[in-house]
């Protein structure tokens, strides 16, 4: 399941993509699959994400493939193990949320980014988001939770500050929302039968992406999409 439109990130020949906060791997791979030439480095603070991310990459390793290259790595993302300037591209996707120190993550963002380097950040949306908490305290409060609720626009700035600005911005995952509704609903009971279901639905989407659901997610995501995706570059008038 991607979050990050790669289209909108024109990722080029011989590019160097940091995956910040990969999980396990989601977008790490898909940039990899994607690309002939590229080399990518999925970091996490969460070692055993690493492990499934490394593991599942067996899966999709090309290694006839020698211009290509994915590492996963476990990493701070408030002191990465980086040069300043090394990345062409980030991409942090669903992270942010969860990290107090928000603002020095995007610092480092910031350091490591290259100056002509694009940046993807993803957050969940505010509005479902705020449902979510309502439904459920479990849902911002458990280990590895949200632990905010982000402002687009305030996010926007923050970014900005450091002399990106937004060219590109869109919404994810809409379907999504009515599950994670469910889930918080019926929190701590994965075994209740609407969220079965729903996962259910969702499982056979991601499989078969059939017309019907791609063009009605389409439809919804401006509307009521779980995550806002937004696309910066540095803004070369300053």
């Amino acid at each position: 399941m991607q979050t990050v439109d790669f289209s909108r990130l024109a990722i080029q020949p011989g590019q160097c993509l940091l995956d910040l906060g990969c999980g396990e791997g989601r977008h790490s791979l898909g940039a990899y699959v994607l690309h002939e030439q590229i080399d990518i480095c999925g970091v996490d603070l969460s070692q055993q994400d690493i492990r499934v991310a490394a593991a599942r990459f067996k899966d999709f390793e090309q290694p006839h493939k020698p211009h290509k290259h994915l590492a996963f790595a476990r990493a701070d993302g408030l002191r990465l193990p980086f040069a300043d300037n090394t990345f062409d591209r980030v991409i942090c996707a669903e992270v942010l949320e969860h990290i107090p120190d928000y603002r020095g993550m995007l610092r480092e963002i910031d350091r490591v980014l290259k100056a002509d380097g694009l940046l993807a950040i993803s957050v969940p949306r505010a509005w479902p988001e705020r449902i979510c908490w309502a439904l459920s305290e479990g849902y911002h409060t458990v280990e590895g939770g949200h632990i905010r609720i982000f402002d687009a626009a305030a996010l926007r700035r923050d970014v900005e500050r450091h002399g990106l600005q937004r060219y590109a911005r869109h919404w994810a995952h809409a379907l999504h929302v009515p599950f994670w509704w469910l889930k918080c609903l019926f929190w701590g009971n994965d075994d209740a039968f609407l969220v079965r279901q729903y996962h259910r639905l969702l499982v056979w989407d991601l499989m078969r992406k059939p017309r019907l659901t791609r063009v009605l997610e389409r439809c919804l995501n401006p509307l009521m999409g779980k995550s806002v995706v937004m696309y910066f570059k540095r803004d070369m008038a300053r």
